[in-house]
């Protein structure tokens, strides 16, 4: 019975040692079975990788919730970063492309910037022609801030603008698109003085010296500040055409000297650092840029380059007769140096005429029916797709030159070519929606819209009469049969003239004058509810003073001339 108890004794101390050593294990041995810890370690993105953990010192704060809390940069909240043989690996972002390509409509800002209020009628009326989204083109009418102060026009938008922009972007299912230029067209910058030491050719302020010291720092205090106002924005476009005189500067020159004279790698250099700094900006920044300074430039070279990866180009072409051919030999180039993605570029406006005044429809229209052939054509290209869109609507060739047609001027020949990329034709289903929402006739022969009622309609109208009668019905009157014969230049440098002669054209001419004051009158506060006050007075001085001048000024001499009673005539050098 003994020996029975003891074992009893000894087998009851057993279970309860076990159950003491089952109810105190770590918890911390919890689930790492060998098949969970397959799943943590496996896979081809996690096998390499070392995650070290970390260190604090006694009372220090981690410097990733720091990095956080003090972060004002435009950078989005970032995942965890995983190191590796102490290197920063970039973290994956899905790629939130719309599967749809997007047709952006371009906004060139660098003249006849229109209001907001403005932009607040247009912006719906895009959305429903078939736009989905804008290419702001910002150059000096952003708020630039601190050194960068004095690029901004003195109509600049403000804050506040920018925010209210988005906002009706977003409300109307627009992707905003902000450009910023960093190359070529840099003129609103290097006009100044402040910058001259950063221009490529020291008498020309096109393009930047991209191996002065400076010119990097400058580019990206533009790029931050602007994508510091749209952290939202999901592309970013950096510009880089008509990089005008890349090579002259001795910097260059230099440069070249060690580099084979390889003018395709200089230019590529300088863009693919901005395309791998806007990326630190902005993990994930899809970037455009456009293509016509490496048309030349070998697929080999671009790939070399690695700006592939980093942004798409862009490629352009406004000609009416435009080569569909040529253009796919862009894109197979494109495809070869490693593009995943191309847009396109055509134009609705300011591409037909360094001065035109007068959008002529037809030959955008063309424009974009030879984009649609080269869209229809993408499916044969395997490892390059059409990502968008750009209809450009240019208000200057460049900072320096006169404006092109304004923006109300050109809304007809904009839905014109929406309504035509989006049918695929100009046919007469696409002619009966755009007559409809924009309340109108096209005469594509005449390019007008006849009895149009969209924002800016009064605008449109009140530009064709001036462009039609202005300019004639002053030549009109200057050809009266007594104006030629009693009132020339002879006559009024002498004041020289007979009363009863001039007295037949007289009231005639004052007439004519007073109808154009007032009608003048009234297209200034129509102008002044669409732009600022430097668009209307550069418009002014370019397609009306000159005609309204002469006008008052016949006016003036015929009232003066005829107080005199016919008198002798006066010698001009005596009245000195």
């Amino acid at each position: 019975m003994n020996t029975q108890r003891c074992m009893r004794l000894i087998v009851g101390c057993l279970v309860i040692v076990a159950m003491a050593k089952m109810f105190l294990r770590p918890s911390s041995s919890k689930g790492t079975s060998s098949d969970s810890h397959q799943i943590i370690q496996g896979g081809p993105f996690w096998a390499n990788q070392h995650i070290p953990q970390l260190k604090l010192g006694h009372n220090e704060e981690d410097p990733v919730k720091k990095e956080h809390a003090d972060n004002t940069e435009v950078q989005p909240e970032e995942k965890e970063t995983i190191h590796s043989n102490q290197e920063e690996l970039e973290p994956e972002v899905p790629d939130d492309t719309p599967l749809a390509p997007l047709k952006i409509v371009h906004l060139d800002l660098k003249g006849a910037a229109p209001k907001v209020k403005y932009l607040e009628k247009i912006f719906p009326l895009l959305s429903t022609l078939g736009a989905t989204g804008i290419l702001l083109e910002y150059e000096d009418m952003f708020p630039y801030e601190g050194e960068l102060s004095i690029l901004k026009s003195s109509f600049a938008y403000s804050v506040e603008d920018i925010k209210e922009m988005k906002s009706l972007a977003k409300r109307h299912k627009l992707e905003l698109i902000p450009l910023v230029q960093v190359f070529g067209h840099l003129e609103f910058v290097l006009k100044h003085e402040k910058y001259f030491k950063l221009r490529e050719v020291e008498t020309f302020p096109n393009s930047l010296n991209p191996q002065a010291q400076g010119s990097m720092d400058l580019v990206q205090d533009m790029l931050t500040q602007v994508m510091k106002k749209h952290p939202e924005a999901k592309w970013f476009h950096i510009g880089a055409d008509e990089v005008r005189g890349l090579g002259e500067s001795e910097d260059s020159k230099r440069w070249l000297e060690t580099n084979k004279g390889d003018l395709g790698k200089l230019f590529l250099n300088h863009v693919t650092a901005v395309g791998r700094f806007m990326n630190k900006l902005k993990r994930g920044i899809k970037l455009i840029l456009w293509d016509d300074m490496f048309r030349k430039v070998s697929s080999d070279t671009i790939k070399e380059s690695g700006l592939q990866d980093l942004a798409s180009p862009m490629i352009w072409k406004y000609t009416p007769n435009m080569d569909v051919k040529e253009i796919g030999n862009y894109i197979s180039k494109y495809e070869q140096a490693g593009f995943k993605g191309v847009w396109f570029a055509s134009a609705f406006k300011g591409a037909s005429g360094i001065d035109q005044k007068w959008t002529p429809i037809s030959h955008h229209l063309k424009n974009h029916l030879q984009w649609h052939k080269v869209i229809q054509s993408m499916p044969q290209y395997k490892s390059v797709g059409y990502q968008g869109i750009a209809l450009t609507g240019w208000q200057r060739y460049e900072h320096h030159t006169v404006l092109c047609e304004l923006l109300p001027v050109a809304i007809p020949s904009l839905a014109v070519c929406l309504q035509t990329l989006k049918n695929g034709s100009f046919d007469s289903e696409a002619k009966k929606e755009v007559e409809r929402l924009l309340g109108c006739q096209i005469e594509l022969s005449k390019n007008e819209c006849k009895g149009a009622s969209f924002p800016g309609s009064d605008v449109y109208e009140m530009v064709k009469k001036i462009k039609d009668d202005l300019e004639s019905s002053v030549k009109k009157i200057m050809q009266n049969y007594h104006v030629k014969g009693s009132f020339s230049p002879y006559h009024r440098k002498r004041s020289f003239g007979n009363p009863r002669n001039l007295a037949f054209f007289k009231d005639g001419l004052k007439k004519l004058m007073d109808e154009w004051d007032s009608f003048l009158l009234t297209f200034r506060q129509n102008m002044e509810a669409i732009f600022y006050p430097d668009t209307l007075e550069e418009w002014l001085e370019e397609n009306v003073n000159e005609h309204i001048d002469r006008l008052h000024e016949m006016v003036v001499d015929v009232e003066r001339i005829i107080k005199l009673n016919g008198q002798p005539k006066v010698d001009p050098s005596k009245e000195r």
